[in-house]
């Protein structure tokens, strides 16, 4: 499913994701009425695959769950290296001081992303909103590697 998503862009699997997505977050009252803030994809991303698979994603959970569920995009990513090609160790360190706030960091928060492989990404984004003055972050991915 990932591969299809991700790579051969069947774009109506994100409806499967984020119908799942919204039936997960819905379930508590903790959940609802949080900001779901995409990981940032590295600068090129877009312009090599054409689109970014979590922001899409971000987006039509919010439309499908008709703004229960905030899509927030307020992060942003410098160049770094491809961090699939780097063990856990050199991803944080690759990620160190590539992630950066643009506006304000939510109080509450859930930074989603769509494969988590060593939790560096997720770990680097969760420290910027962190230090930015988010009280509560929590994580969310599709799959694991």
């Amino acid at each position: 499913m990932l591969t299809a998503y991700k790579f051969k862009k069947k774009f109506a699997l994100a409806d499967y994701f984020a119908e799942k997505v919204i039936e997960l977050l819905l379930k508590t009252e903790e959940m609802k009425n949080i900001c779901l803030i995409p990981v940032p994809p590295r600068p090129g991303k877009i312009k090599n695959t054409g689109w970014d698979q979590v922001d899409y994603l971000v987006k039509r959970i919010s439309k499908i769950s008709k703004g229960k569920i905030l899509a927030y995009k307020c992060l942003k990513r410098k160049k770094s290296k491809i961090q699939k090609q780097l063990n856990r160790k050199d991803r944080l360190e690759n990620m160190k001081g590539r992630v950066f706030l643009q506006g304000n960091a939510p109080v509450s928060a859930i930074v989603i992303d769509d494969v988590i492989t060593t939790g560096s990404t997720m770990e680097v984004c969760s420290s910027v909103l962190k230090d930015a003055g988010a009280q509560k972050i929590y994580g969310l991915c599709l799959f694991y590697d």
